[in-house]
């Protein structure tokens, strides 16, 4: 499994609570920048239209060797293939608690292209802060550790 974007930021603004992995509708063009590493998951999202998921504001640059593409589009959405009752009770999910879905990483796996998104729950500037005072006093920690060796 080779990851070829992760969205950092994510796990800082969200708290994940359930996460799901999903195969994405790409044109031919698409799949080889992806390969190559050209998609960024900066500021990306997963909408919902009707009875289908979208990855929306992704960004993958046009592939250099595919020639003069007209109208091409770096962040347009892009349907995730999910199952029916899954993308049902996400949809549900979302609309009643007030949650949202944050994709997390974008990989390969046996050579389909697969996105990890999750339910998530914003977090607060409180439990932002919270977050990095426990990183620092476990890295605090770690170097007093580190030099009693």
């Amino acid at each position: 499994m080779k990851t070829l974007a992760v969205n950092k930021r994510a796990r800082f603004d969200y708290e994940p609570l359930e996460e799901f992995e999903a195969g994405i509708v790409l044109l031919g063009h698409e799949v080889k920048s992806v390969k190559t590493g050209h998609i960024s998951l900066k500021g990306a999202f997963v909408t919902s239209m009707g009875e289908e998921l979208y990855l929306t504001n992704a960004t993958i640059s046009l592939y250099k060797y595919a020639g003069n593409i007209k109208d091409y589009e770096p962040t347009r959405s892009r349907k995730l293939l999910l199952k029916k009752n899954q993308i049902k009770r996400l949809i549900g999910k979302k609309q009643a608690d007030g949650l949202t879905l944050v994709p997390f990483s974008v990989y390969i796996n046996k050579g389909l292209i697969k996105v990890k998104f999750a339910l998530a729950k914003g977090r607060r500037t409180i439990d932002k802060r919270d977050s990095i005072k426990k990183r620092e006093d476990d890295r605090r920690v770690e170097r007093v550790m580190k030099s009693r060796r």
